[in-house]
């Protein structure tokens, strides 16, 4: 039976290649990522052991330059450190935001990652954290240090002068030496500046203090004794850890932060997959119905029926392995092109070899060989169910009326359990979403399994316009698209299950990203949100510069702060009286904001009925400085996203904090947002780098153009469950074809010429491709409906939005994919020889 089963494969390479074609692509997802993950933990792992190889303890303080209260390590306590037996080195360290301008001006990097730190030469005159290339660390307050990487993306030379921003105002600094560091911040694609140390004291703590300290062991001494020996001379509230802990805490960080990637890849893999099983399954179900003489004469000669399904099954087994094999292959080349990917939109990959897990192997081929022979199991099943006296008849195995009836029921059951599980999620609000997820992969599932039961009232309906439109061509295509419903259906299924996907996201990005747009534009009257690109607050010489700029009407910032009452925490913002409504759209319930400029306050709706407040009340409060005071309240007002719950007048919130937390500030400016005004803006803040000005569709980008960016993502990892359906079509057309070569070679005998039989068959798989379409188009709306009732409470003035114009374009991409899918198998059909085609059986 083996050796039957290998020729059954070999004697049917053509019809066999788009099954194996579609078990290639899911297991090359599979594998690549698999490796890719693994390529990527390991060389993270190693760099980040490297990072902390001269490390044998690390303290840190947590000290923060806008706290006082938490003290960092001072003078006397490193050189306590740095005398401790058994103690190499000690070296104190602060960090903290420094952004590099380009030649241009731009900032070099992405912000977040952009750092800078303190040089800290030891008894050698070398820091060992950095290895110079060219020059020497800062010996100066006005000389700085970049990483090898930035000095080559701004085109810095040792000697050149450099523009360099912290949350102050820009500083020029002479460029003292270029150095190569395993720092995470630079692999990460950021850039890092080294700082004389009483200028990075300064910037980023206070003169004479550090935040950490990094400790290594003389000769002989163990990580464990030094730890040991170094708790008790530490500060108040600072901590210490072994180099090997810390090395291997960031190495359980960096495989934590991988796995939502892995997940997301593997989902995806999951579903072309899923999407491949209806095209195995369906290639097999036609093969074995086209062999029924060839597998009754087994029978009648002799084969059992376990014999016949188990050939079936080996079909499948060796196809499998072919596919795994080859998916396999490519999946190594997919794991090297997403790390060239990384490489190239700014991700910086430490070196290191491709890994090949042995998890990776077999999951490659446990996947492939699996998934093709549970896929085969049903058609081999129906296989060994063919009587030997089917060998003395030409008519193929016919699903019973039984069968259809059980399937129809089965598969009505599971919609309406899906579609219950649905609604009832959207009902239930945010903890609905699990239910929902269970209703959803049951009301597929259902769906189709009715898919066959649904393909010939719904094609019935275009029946009319294919004969009126297209004559004898169109009246055919539509009764070959439902004379096999099981096979029509199995293939529109593939269709549906993509394109479900691809509209439920559709709909739900769609209306999150205009209920974002229509919060910014009814919310905000700004022309302009300053802010820093790392996140860090902006220092309050840039509020002083701003008010000053010329054509500026209006200036408030977001200042950060938090009030005790009676226990609880409330966050809240200072503001500018008598500016802050001019650039938000702030909706008063009761009260007025002019009360801001009286040292009165303004809440939020929400929070004031979540507490019981009203207009007038005085509320006994704590400050940030732990000094207590009354506030009254002034006004209440509509809460929103843009605005804390608590508004003060921004004097108030000064006299409490040492050091401001401004996070942004707003501007409305005389005549709008214009190039000229925006340039102003620019000047006055220096031409500072680091610092971005965004007007109101920047603002409306930032907030929602994350959106568009998953939106894409989800739609190219998407194409490949496509692509696998697009290949089901093929091949469907293919065996339909062969199938009917009699059939052809009739109508091509009594006068339907070759145009209108490619028409025919492009017609047909038209049909069933935007019948597919349809169904998935329908589910994916009801879905994204559901989700967004879900997050309706989260999200102010949330409305569902229909994308008709995307819809509109999946239905015309349907149709194009059946066409293209067409081609071959039309071109087939029209070449056949009509005398031959009439005899063939």
């Amino acid at each position: 039976m083996f050796r039957t089963a290998l020729r059954n494969v070999l004697a049917h390479k053509a019809r066999l290649l788009m099954t194996v074609l579609a078990v290639v692509l899911g297991v090359a997802f599979v594998s690549g990522t698999l490796v890719f993950t693994d390529t990527l933990g390991n060389a993270f792992r190693n760099q980040s052991a490297k990072s902390y190889d001269d490390v044998a303890v690390a303290v840190t303080t947590y000290a923060d330059q806008r706290d006082d209260k938490t003290a960092g390590i001072d003078a006397a306590a490193l050189k306590k450190l740095q005398g401790l037996d058994g103690v190499d080195t000690a070296t104190g360290r602060v960090s903290g935001f420094a952004g590099v301008a380009d030649p241009d001006g731009k900032l070099i990097g992405n912000g977040w990652s952009n750092t800078g730190g303190n040089y800290s030469p030891g008894k050698n005159g070398k820091d060992p954290a950095y290895t110079f290339t060219d020059g020497k660390g800062p010996d100066a307050a006005d000389r700085i240090a970049l990483d090898k990487e930035t000095a080559k993306k701004g085109e810095y030379h040792v000697g050149d002068k450099v523009r360099v921003a912290t949350n102050g105002p820009v500083k020029e600094y002479t460029l003292s030496g270029v150095f190569t560091t395993e720092d995470g911040a630079v692999n990460a694609g950021g850039s890092l500046v080294l700082f004389d140390t009483p200028v990075a004291q300064k910037l980023y703590l206070r003169a004479g203090e550090f935040r950490d300290a990094t400790i290594s062991a003389a000769a002989g001494v163990s990580e464990e004794k030094l730890l040991t020996d170094v708790k008790p001379l530490l500060p108040e509230g600072a901590d210490a850890k072994t180099g090997t802990a810390l090395a291997d805490e960031q190495a359980k960080q960096i495989e934590n932060s991988l796995t939502s990637l892995n997940t997301m890849l593997l989902v995806f893999a999951a579903i072309a997959l899923f999407v491949g099983v209806f095209l195995i399954a369906n290639t097999f179900t036609m093969l074995v119905a086209q062999r029924t003489k060839e597998l009754a004469l087994m029978r009648a000669v002799g084969a059992s029926r376990r014999q016949v399904k188990r050939s079936v099954l080996l079909e499948a087994a060796v196809v499998g392995v072919i596919a795994s094999v080859v998916g396999f292959l490519l999946g190594l080349g997919l794991a090297t092109g997403l790390r060239s990917a990384m490489s190239l939109i700014g991700g910086k990959i430490p070196a290191g070899p491709l890994i090949v897990s042995p998890t990776a192997v077999a999951a490659a081929f446990g996947v492939g060989v699996l998934i093709t022979v549970l896929a085969a199991w049903l058609p081999a099943r129906r296989a060994a169910k063919i009587p030997p006296v089917a060998a003395m008849s030409s008519v193929h195995a016919v699903a019973t009326v039984k069968s259809l009836v059980l399937r129809n029921s089965i598969g009505a059951v599971l919609a309406l359990l899906g579609g219950a599980g649905i609604v009832a999620g959207a009902a239930t609000g945010s903890s609905g979403r699990t239910l929902i997820g269970v209703g959803a992969f049951l009301a597929l599932i259902g769906v189709i399994v009715l898919i066959p039961l649904l393909s010939r009232p719904v094609i019935a309906l275009v029946r009319p316009s294919l004969k009126r439109l297209f004559g004898v061509s169109g009246k055919l295509a539509a009764q070959n698209a439902v004379r096999n419903p099981r096979r029509t259906g199995a293939t529109a299924s593939a269709l549906a299950i993509g394109l479900t996907l691809v509209t439920g996201i559709s709909v739900l990005g769609v209306t999150l990203g205009q209920a974002i747009d229509r919060a910014t534009t009814d919310n905000i009257k700004a022309d302009y949100m300053v802010s820093m690109a790392s996140g860090d607050p902006l220092d309050e010489s840039a509020l002083a510069a701003l008010e000053k700029a010329p054509g500026v009407t209006a200036v408030s910032p977001q200042q950060a702060a938090s009030l005790e009452v009676k226990g609880d925490y409330q966050s809240a913002s200072g503001v500018t009286p008598g500016d802050v409504q001019k650039v938000f759209a702030v909706n008063t319930v009761s009260g007025s904001l002019d009360s801001l400029g009286k040292g009165e306050i303004a809440v939020g709706d929400k929070t004031a009925k979540s507490n019981g407040w009203k207009t007038g009340d005085t509320l006994p409060v704590t400050f940030e400085d732990d000094k207590k005071g009354t506030l009254k309240i002034g006004a209440v007002y509509e809460q929103n996203e843009f605005l804390a719950p608590v508004l003060m007048p921004k004097n108030i919130v000064d006299a409490h904090q040492s050091r401001p937390e401004i996070r942004e500030i707003w501007l409305k400016t005389d005549g709008g947002a214009s190039k000229a005004n925006e340039q102003a803006l620019i000047d006055a803040l220096g031409d500072n780098p680091a610092m971005s000005v965004m007007d109101q569709q920047d603002i409306r980008e930032t907030f929602g153009g994350f959106i568009n960016q998953a939106l894409n993502i989800m739609y190219g990892l998407l194409a490949m469950a496509l692509v696998i359906a697009v290949l089901g079509v093929v091949n469907t057309l293919a065996m339909s074809v062969f199938e009917r070569q009699q059939e052809i070679g009739m109508l091509r005998a009594i006068g339907l010429d070759r145009r209108r039989v490619k028409r025919m068959i492009r017609l047909e798989a038209v049909v069933i491709s935007l019948f597919g379409a349809v169904v998935g188009v329908g589910l994916g709306m009801f879905l994204g409906w559901a989700i967004g009732e879900t997050l309706k409470s989260d999200i102010p003035g949330y409305a569902l939005v229909i994308p008709w114009d995307r819809i509109g374009l999946f239905l015309v991409l349907a149709g194009l994919v059946g066409v293209l899918a067409a081609l071959w198998p039309a071109r087939s059909a029209a070449k056949l020889n009509m005398l031959t085609a009439i005899k063939t059986e």
